[in-house]
């Protein structure tokens, strides 16, 4: 910037009052003076807004690395998942031969993972009659009991409300 000191701007002054006379001089320096704050402003605002795209281009680039990171750790996180269940899924099959639990000395666990099988067939059997023996739209079209009621609630349904006897279907 401009090395303006003590001297030089009394030089400027005393030329300025002789150039534009002193009737004039006071409104001049007003001028001067709201245009160099206007200047000032200006340059402050300029730089606030650089000093701002400069910070939100290094959020930008943050929030590119992070996402680059979660990316990589959801991948990583995907390939260990998918690693376990292969695993799982390698320790559970049966069918598999070369599986290294069903060697062919190993009686016992082949004896005990057939005794499995059968009860857990057994078992959706039992399970497949016991909850589908008939569709519930067809109880409801038809009548057919939808709750267990006990006998006792049964015989107060059934019982006649008034005090005469029952009439004859003849």
């Amino acid at each position: 910037m401009i090395d303006l000191g003590l001297s030089k701007l009394a030089i400027i002054g005393v030329v300025a009052l002789v150039v534009i006379g002193p009737e004039k001089l006071p409104k001049v320096a007003r001028m001067a003076g709201t245009l160099y704050g206007r200047a000032q402003r200006y340059l402050h605002d300029v730089k606030s807004e650089v000093s701002r795209e400069i910070e939100l281009e290094e959020l930008r680039n943050l929030q590119k690395n992070v996402q680059e990171q979660a990316q990589s750790i959801k991948a990583d996180v995907e390939n260990s998942i998918a690693q376990n269940m292969a695993e799982v899924e390698d320790a559970f099959r049966v069918d598999d031969p070369h599986h290294p639990h069903d060697l062919p000395g190993d009686h016992f666990s082949s004896a005990k993972t057939e005794e499995q099988s059968r009860k857990a067939k057994e078992f959706r059997r039992k399970r497949l009659v016991r909850t589908s023996a008939v569709p519930l739209w067809y109880k409801q079209r038809n009548g057919g009991r939808m709750h267990v009621v006990s006998g006792a609630a049964r015989v107060a349904r059934f019982r006649p409300r008034n005090g005469k006897p029952p009439a004859s279907f003849y």
